[in-house]
């Protein structure tokens, strides 16, 4: 399958707070030092009366973003998303949580894609950390016109939100008329033998694995769940009551992501055979993005082995 690179879901990310800093005006932006990096510095230049740098205090960040948001404001707050969800969950849950406060957060450099900064730069919990959140909207978009579309949508959303970009450019799924909606995923493709469940990077990596399937004469389907909380349920129902195998494939922490929140909802409505491509309770190294996806099974050639897996199981029942 060809891979034709966009925008950086982070750069998609900035470009869009532009738009709504033209069109509302009760949205303020504010960033822990690191702007250039989680791309909200354009705002900060075209609306410099509605940005806000509290320095490297990502706790004292959320205190802010919550105090402007009992005001009326529609604070969207930025910052790599390990930084982020790890020293400001404490605010996060009683600031923004607890008071129902419609706080946009938006973790930049998610997963292992951050590459050579190593692992205390990556977040790989940060799905984990923000479902468990009440009240709290959980977003991972898939590429550049997906984090356009849900980053505008989330501005309107009287809830909080906490959307993952990364660092890398993202392969292009979508184009610009594509119309996205919050809590509900997206089918891309038809299968009758195992459906691949995505989020994020692994979206491409799902639609790659299903091209080498169809050539082993395995008939797999794809659908991105952009939003993991609240999680499309009847759309998984869906899948799986036509393939029967479900194989959830996310860029973060086996432990309490993706995968997590589609075998709870399978097991109650629809219990099927299922397989998770994740990272597998370790962090990773120092590498280049598309090194490290690979040498930690988060590529297409891992999601095809996981879908055999998980198709040879029949055999042996």
């Amino acid at each position: 399958m060809q891979k034709k690179l966009g925008a950086a879901t982070r750069d998609a990310y900035g470009k869009a707070l532009l738009e709504l800093g033209k069109t509302n005006p009760r949205v303020v932006v504010l960033d822990a030092d690191l702007s250039k990096s989680t791309k909200s510095y354009d705002f900060s230049k075209a609306f410099p009366d509605r940005f806000f740098n509290v320095g490297i205090q990502e706790a004292n960040l959320a205190g802010v973003a919550s105090g402007l948001a009992a005001c009326g404001k529609i604070p969207f707050i930025s910052s790599f998303a390990s930084f982020l969800t790890c020293k400001g969950f404490d605010q996060f849950r009683m600031g923004v949580a607890f008071s129902e406060l419609p706080v946009k957060v938006v973790g930049s450099h998610g997963g292992i894609s951050v590459g050579e900064d190593g692992a205390s730069q990556m977040s790989i919990e940060d799905i984990a950390l923000m479902t468990t959140l009440p009240g709290f909207v959980v977003m991972m978009p898939a590429d550049e016109f997906a984090t356009r579309a849900l980053t505008l949508a989330a501005a309107d959303l009287p809830k909080p939100v906490y959307m993952r970009t990364c660092r890398p450019k993202a392969p292009l799924i979508y184009d610009a008329s594509t119309k996205f909606e919050i809590g509900k995923g997206m089918r891309l493709k038809t299968g009758r033998d195992v459906t691949f469940v995505a989020c994020g990077l692994l979206v491409f990596e799902a639609l790659h694995a299903a091209e080498l399937l169809e050539a082993e004469g395995i008939s797999a389907g794809v659908i991105d769940i952009h939003t993991i909380k609240p999680l499309d349920e009847a759309l998984l129902v869906e899948e799986a009551s036509k393939t029967g195998h479900v194989v959830v494939c996310e860029e973060h922490q086996i432990w309490g992501g993706l995968g997590s929140a589609v075998s709870r909802v399978l097991s109650q409505k629809h219990p099927c055979r299922m397989e998770f491509v994740a990272i597998q309770d370790t962090y990773a190294e120092s590498g280049t993005p598309d090194g490290l996806l690979e040498a930690y099974g988060l590529t297409a050639p891992a999601l095809v082995r996981a879908a055999q897996r998980v198709l040879d199981r029949v055999k042996t029942v």
